[in-house]
């Protein structure tokens, strides 16, 4: 084991001066980090640096963890190389080569005298590179993984106590926002922890994906009136940050007397007692100092269903079995397939001709395969054969890889080239856009069975709009590519359906409910439940139950079987203000049948 008098660990996201290079916390559960990433688009970006304290004289061995990021996919020497300097003096190792899974690169030995130094870390080419910390040590043996390296010599404190709460929302996305804003109004003291510095999920500007689905109908016609406050006027996937309105997100937050707002942490940690979860422990994602805060009701609308699994809930992912509950859609045998994720981008037009690299280490775009495309949409959708999960960096990786790939061909080579001549790759998403994931069980498990029979259960609260839209990837392209990115929908036509309230709440964890795709769904159910204003409603009336739970002393299965009428009452009332100024009036009916960049 490293000893902290022999080594300095110098993480990225706690460097002086980050420079161009971004903070990256969403493959935490996996890499138990964030990255840093030089997310330039071509363009190296600026050199991040930091100032360090050396205590004693002496040589010392560097170590980077870093990756190899397209070694997935290609042999050739790929893209994400990166430097080191010392106090200006550049080290000879270029790192970003050899595995595509983390690890530590050494760097060779340096000598270092007492005192204080400078470490830059210059990126090559801006594609990608990443790494998490940097380590000098004068012990001579590889280091081991990161959390206890972290613990061992970075002087990280017992979790802070928060304390007391009524309600815990842990996820900051439409689901979890519309469920502490209603706990809040209706009088609970809220904590609502997001692993990102602005809230919105999938909505915000760093995915951009629009609102799809409708409000305010079926059963409880005022449910959806909440996220008509905060949402934005515009629809419109991979479109200019401004569109997704990320501070009215803020502001509605903000306005909440009864929330306290936890952004930039993430749920890592959980205790329990004999009605399920007493507390959550969450981590900084900068610095990884941990807070502590305790709960009478949780409410897991992390999508990944993360805080359910830290707290030993049963989860599934994928295509369930034709035998498990009969669905006729349904595959014979359990494959793990999900819904991809879409890894979005535009472009903008300049007034004279625009370059970008004709890269080396792409895919193999050719004429047949090129997409003539100025934005990736939707149907741009990746991993549906992978784990959602373990494999979550890989797949945002593979959806980079694609655009730049096509673009790139399409740019140099394609017999599109005068066409987009002028054409400035501007953005390309670093956040994966899920659509799948794990799934928690509930009382009941919705089915494609109750859609199709319309079984109208007498709990049925927050109606569906969307079809049973389940992705599955293009023919043309998967016959082309051993890992398909492109993707059609296959829709089932639907009338509004009520979701029955069974499907909110955990079965395993006493005290713990759920909002968004997360919830007590079939593969095949998600399809209608996913798009974010079902979502929203579905976060607006578990926050009503946290109320009652909260008034009644009681836990959220309670709600179901002793107080469904009072949630009746609030859900006929809705928490949102219905005066306002509706927006919420585009992309009301599923639109992957159509594959248009407009959408």
């Amino acid at each position: 084991m490293i000893e902290k008098e022999n080594a300095i660990l110098l993480p990225g996201s706690l460097f002086d001066h980050p420079g161009g290079w971004i903070p990256d916390p969403q493959f935490m559960e996996v890499m138990h980090s964030s990255e840093m990433l030089a997310h330039g688009l071509g363009h190296p970006v600026a050199d991040a640096s930091t100032r360090f304290e050396i205590p004693t004289e002496n040589d010392y061995h560097v170590w980077v963890r870093t990756k190899n990021w397209t070694a997935y996919w290609t042999d050739t020497p790929g893209p994400g190389k990166f430097t080191l300097l010392l106090d200006g003096t550049p080290l000879e190792t270029v790192f970003g080569s050899g595995s595509p899974e983390w690890h530590w690169q050494s760097g060779g030995t340096v000598h270092l005298k007492a005192g204080g130094h400078q470490l830059t870390v210059h990126d090559l080419d801006g594609f990608d590179a990443r790494f998490d910390a940097v380590l000098l040590t004068t012990d001579g043996e590889a280091p081991g993984e990161i959390d206890s390296l972290r613990r061992s010599l970075l002087d990280i404190p017992a979790p802070e106590d928060k304390g007391q709460f009524d309600f815990v929302v842990v996820g900051g996305g439409v689901a979890g926002m519309c469920a502490a804003i209603t706990a809040a109004r209706l009088g609970g003291k809220v904590a609502l922890i997001q692993d990102r510095k602005v809230f919105g999920g999938n909505n915000s500007s760093e995915v951009r994906v629009g609102l799809g689905g409708r409000l305010n109908i079926g059963r409880f016609p005022a449910l959806g009136y909440l996220l008509n406050e905060f949402g934005p006027a515009q629809k419109g996937n991979a479109r200019p940050a401004a569109i997704y309105e990320d501070e009215k997100k803020a502001a509605a937050i903000a306005s909440e007397k009864n929330i306290t707002a936890f952004t930039g942490y993430r749920v890592t940690g959980v205790e329990k007692d004999s009605e399920g979860i007493q507390a959550v422990i969450a981590t900084q994602v900068d610095n990884y100092q941990e807070i502590r805060l305790e709960g009478h009701v949780f409410a897991d609308c992390t999508g990944d269903a993360t805080l359910g699994v830290l707290a030993g809930a049963k989860w599934a992912m994928g295509r369930e079995a034709k035998d498990v509950y009969g669905e006729p859609s349904a595959p014979e045998k359990a494959d793990g397939i999900t819904l991809g994720a879409s890894i979005q981008w535009y472009s903008e037009t300049r007034p004279a001709p625009v370059a970008f690299p004709d890269i080396e280490w792409g895919l193999a775009i050719d004429e047949e395969t090129v997409q003539n495309a100025r934005r990736g949409q939707w149907y741009w959708e990746v991993g549906m054969r992978d784990d959602m999960i373990a494999d979550a960096e890989k797949i945002r990786d593979y959806g980079m890889y694609v655009a730049y790939s096509n673009w790139s061909y399409l740019k140099n080579h394609s017999r599109f080239r005068d066409e987009v001549a002028c054409e400035d790759f501007t953005w390309l998403s670093y956040y994966a856009g899920k659509r799948e994931s794990r799934r928690l069980f509930g009382d009941h498990v919705l089915t494609e069975n109750d859609l199709l029979d319309f079984v109208q259960y007498p709990d049925g609260c927050v109606s569906t709009s969307w079809y049973i839209d389940d992705h599955e990837p293009d023919p043309d392209n998967a016959a082309r590519f051993k890992d398909p990115w492109l993707s059609r929908g296959r829709l089932t036509p639907l009338d509004y359906y009520p979701i029955p309230f069974r499907c909110l709440y955990n079965r395993d964890i006493e005290n713990m409910l759920m909002a968004g795709r997360d919830i007590s769904v079939s593969h095949l159910a998600l399809g209608t439940v996913r798009v974010m204003r079902t979502c929203a409603m579905e976060g607006e009336v578990i926050g009503m139950a946290a109320d009652i739970c909260r008034r009644r002393s009681c836990l959220p299965r309670q709600v179901y079987r002793e107080h469904f009428d009072e949630l009746q009452e609030l859900m006929e009332k809705g928490a949102g203000d219905s005066t306002k100024p509706y927006l919420q009036t585009y992309t009301l009916i599923d639109t992957t049948a159509e594959r248009s960049e407009n959408c």
